[in-house]
């Protein structure tokens, strides 16, 4: 079980299609909460807590920038959300796993909160997604239309860059070669899948990260 962070618009997406590719069963918490918000439950206790001004005027869906500007500007409802999505997201990543096809090299978890849920405590190893801060500076504002400051109060709301990176046991350089990033991501697999058959887990080796 390999657990994926790192840095807003590292490029975690990326490492995870990779991770794809070579194997591995990926599940991408963001997609599962983009999906749960559309299912009819959660979009009634949304309305119930914040009004139906939540809701996409033309779709009638939950509006995913309204629900932003409330709960990353306070700490109390983004968590009272988390409590509403996350475990709803859990039983949906379990049914996924086990539907995992055989000769699975690895099961991924891609999530945005992997530490700040807890979910490392659930994997053999956390790979962190880095990138130079220029770089996730161009690619939010290209893919998402984020200034710096937006990026800011984003990950103002996470666990700083510097402790998931001490917490991680690999970590992954995505600063725009896709060839490196493939090799570089295929090492660490092979890295973790020796470990974890050695009966080692990689957090065995804190000092003994993949830069």
């Amino acid at each position: 079980m390999i657990g994926l962070t790192g840095g807003i618009g590292a490029g975690k997406s990326t490492v995870a299609r990779v991770l794809a590719d070579l194997g591995c069963f990926v599940t991408d918490s963001d997609a599962a909460a983009k999906a749960e918000l559309n299912e009819p439950e959660v979009r009634d206790q949304l309305v119930a807590w914040w009004g139906e001004d939540i809701l996409d005027r033309e779709s009638g869906r939950p509006d995913r920038s309204k629900i932003a500007a409330i709960v990353f500007n306070d700490a109390s409802e983004r968590k009272k959300l988390e409590g509403l999505i996350h475990p709803r997201i859990e039983a949906a990543r379990r049914a996924a796993f086990a539907s995992a096809p055989a000769g699975t090299k690895a099961f991924v978890i891609d999530a945005p909160l992997l530490l700040e849920a807890g979910l490392d405590r659930e994997c053999d190893a956390v790979i962190f997604v880095d990138a130079p801060d220029e770089v996730r500076r161009a690619r939010v504002q290209a893919d998402r239309g984020w200034d710096a400051a937006e990026l800011a109060r984003r990950e103002a709301a996470q666990i700083p860059l510097d402790e998931k990176r001490n917490r991680a046991d690999h970590i992954i350089c995505n600063d725009g070669d896709p060839g490196e990033l493939t090799d570089r991501v295929r090492q660490t697999l092979e890295t973790i899948i020796n470990r974890h058959r050695r009966g080692d887990s990689s957090s065995a080796y804190p000092d003994d990260r993949d830069e």
